[in-house]
């Protein structure tokens, strides 16, 4: 269960893309937060441009506690609610290992990550693995065949799911499959 003393990752919803807006905010603020990022190239007459945008739309996770978060939403002029956990009718608390694991593949800058729809029924398939090396080292998921290559996917509970790029499988190590009474 959560403290409200406790700092967590939460995930927060904004409007009209001022992702980077809320981001900006609470950087002035000191408040360690995220928004997973992806570079796009567009022709600009004769010159290619590369511009670093918003890879999910409208959301942020910010770390702080849940008291600190609820008072910040009172007094932002920004629009800023909470990405409810439905199961628990709260606010979504995300796991610090699921961040970490989230933040070292959404947050690597490889052109080669993929985001997927949380309902995707392939996530209930495959190894789960930790990356040992590399660029994604660290970074925990399931192993799974994406657009031809075998990546391994991070989810956030029914939020977002990333896949990395291509992981050789000398790179992979496989973690113990958690047991039905849900300890690994």
């Amino acid at each position: 269960m959560e403290s409200n003393g406790k700092e967590q990752w939460f995930a927060i919803r904004v409007t009209y893309c001022r992702e980077m807006k809320v981001k900006a905010e609470l950087d002035e603020l000191g408040v360690n937060c995220f928004v997973p990022m992806r570079v796009v190239k567009r022709m600009v007459g004769e010159r290619l441009v590369k511009r670093e945008v918003p890879s999910v739309h409208n959301l942020v996770f910010v770390r702080c506690t849940r008291a600190w978060l609820t008072e910040y939403k009172q007094h932002t002029e920004l629009p800023v609610r909470y990405v409810m956990d439905r199961e628990r009718h709260a606010p979504l608390v995300i796991p610090d290992d699921q961040m970490a694991s989230f933040i070292a593949v959404a947050g690597s800058g490889s052109e080669d990550v993929v985001y997927l729809q949380p309902n995707e029924q392939a996530l209930q398939r495959g190894d789960r693995v930790r990356i040992v090396a590399g660029l994604f080292a660290g970074a925990e998921g399931v192993l799974l065949r994406v657009k031809g290559d075998r990546r391994v996917v991070v989810s956030i509970a029914g939020l977002v799911t990333v896949a990395t790029a291509f992981v050789h499988p000398s790179l992979l190590e496989k973690l113990p499959s958690p047991s039905p009474n849900g300890k690994s």
